[in-house]
């Protein structure tokens, strides 16, 4: 017997969340994927959508689980590159806080620090 209109209706109405959930997730991990290669934050923006997923579908979650564990992993290399970075630096002496000499601010001779256009 072929369901009837009203049966279809029903369905979509006991299923919109569901639905809607799909579309704004997939949605959301689609623009993530565009943005691992264009500007912007790609890989919080997949997880983010991988955690809307999540709410409806059990491989989201892992999913979710995964990207977010990339995401820590990645966060942990940058922040031993910056440390190993940052001991490579060495300052001028007398250098201030903000890479004045010791004079004041501005090249020696007391010119204009860039040429006039």
């Amino acid at each position: 017997m072929a369901p009837t209109p009203k049966d279809i209706i029903r369905f979509i109405g006991r299923s919109s969340k569901r639905i809607a959930v799909t579309v704004v997730g997939a949605g959301v991990v689609a623009a993530g994927l565009a943005m691992l290669v264009l500007p912007g934050p790609g890989i919080l923006v997949i997880a983010l959508g991988f955690a809307i997923l999540g709410t409806e579908y059990a491989w989201a979650a892992g999913a979710f689980e995964k990207t977010k564990w990339g995401a820590e992993q990645a966060g942990r290399v940058a922040k031993g590159a910056v440390k190993t970075a940052s001991g490579r630096i060495r300052r001028r002496p007398g250098a201030g806080p903000e890479g004045a000499g010791p004079e004041g601010a501005g090249p020696p001779g007391g010119g204009p620090s860039t040429p006039p256009l």
